[in-house]
């Protein structure tokens, strides 16, 4: 629901792929836990399944972690990686101007995240038994964190009807009905979250191990980086995105870009007017001017021999 727009203007111009989640509460048991390791392992798998040889992979919000996690493995294994990686709004070093959502995770242990928000699938459904942070806890926490916003949407639903402009009603009806509808998330996968990138700070630290490999983000050489960030941001405080300029010191400075979008809040980064106007033709004038792959550097040794030269065109 929250990427409709991102999705549809980036449709304009390229073929896109979107990674998706599967409702935990529908998820049996037996099919094991769901952590942030394995999300990394997911997206090389994506990556490794498209190619790299056109791919700019665009990370939104909280994915931004995984997705710079998933490409320094591969750069450090000597994989290619993609053309591109663009990160927006994310947290990438939270103690960066934190924010509310990152004073609630440094100002409770991690016990208190366990057995606070974290609940069981009942038996009514596929996934009986696994341990979920609900969609319900989710949808109660976006709707507090704009309470004023959400109250004025519904009085001016209610205003529409009294007027019967039923258009615009409709359109209520409709956007709300996809923003309740929220899913519940396996518990690992959130717990961890807290832990390694609100918590710890594992990443910006350089102390973050996955799976007995460490996470180098210095590693990357050949995939240029575009960091997005919104001026007024009360999720992803300014500078918490910008950090992957500097851990990616790998990626020469005329292929890093960081971009600041005055006026925009979280959302406005990657959804509306200034997503559509501003910050989308960055995106595809990025992507465009990082197409190819950047040419190797030449090993110089001495020789007698005149190079030729090749006519141009």
């Amino acid at each position: 629901t929250l990427l409709r727009d991102t999705v549809r203007t980036l449709l304009r111009d390229h073929r896109v792929y979107v990674t998706d989640w599967v409702d935990a509460r529908m998820v049996p048991g037996s099919e094991g836990e769901f952590g942030l390791d394995d999300y990394i392992a997911y997206i090389q798998e994506f990556i490794r399944h498209l190619g790299v040889e056109r791919l700019h992979v665009v990370s939104v919000c909280q994915p931004t972690v995984p997705v710079l996690a998933a490409v320094s493995l591969m750069a450090s294994r000597g994989e290619p990686t993609p053309r591109t990686l663009v990160m927006m709004g994310g947290p990438i070093d939270a103690r960066c101007s934190p924010t509310a959502v990152n004073n609630l995770a440094t100002q409770n242990p991690l016990s208190w995240f366990e057995n606070n928000v974290i609940h069981t699938v009942p038996a009514s459904y596929p996934g009986a038994g696994r341990r979920v942070y609900p969609g319900f806890l989710q949808h109660a926490g976006f709707l507090s964190m704009n309470p004023s916003r959400h109250f004025s949407s519904h009085w001016d639903f209610y205003t529409d009807l009294v007027k019967g402009d039923l258009e615009d009603a409709d359109a209520h009806r409709r956007f709300y009905d996809e923003y309740n509808a929220v899913l519940d998330m396996p518990a690992k996968y959130y717990l961890d979250t807290i832990s390694v990138v609100f918590q710890d700070f594992l990443l910006p630290r350089g102390e973050w191990v996955v799976n007995g490999e460490k996470v180098d983000p210095s590693a990357i050489r050949d995939t240029a980086l575009l960091s997005i960030e919104g001026e007024l941001d009360d999720i992803a405080g300014l500078g918490q995105t910008e950090a992957a300029q500097a851990l990616c010191s790998g990626i020469p400075a005329e292929r890093r870009e960081h971009f600041i979008v005055d006026g925009a809040g979280h959302y406005g980064i990657f959804s509306g007017r200034r997503w559509r106007e501003v910050v989308y033709p960055k995106v595809r004038d990025f992507f465009a001017a990082h197409a190819e792959a950047p040419a190797a550097k030449a090993t110089k040794k001495k020789s007698n021999v005149t190079p030729l030269r090749r006519k141009a065109g």
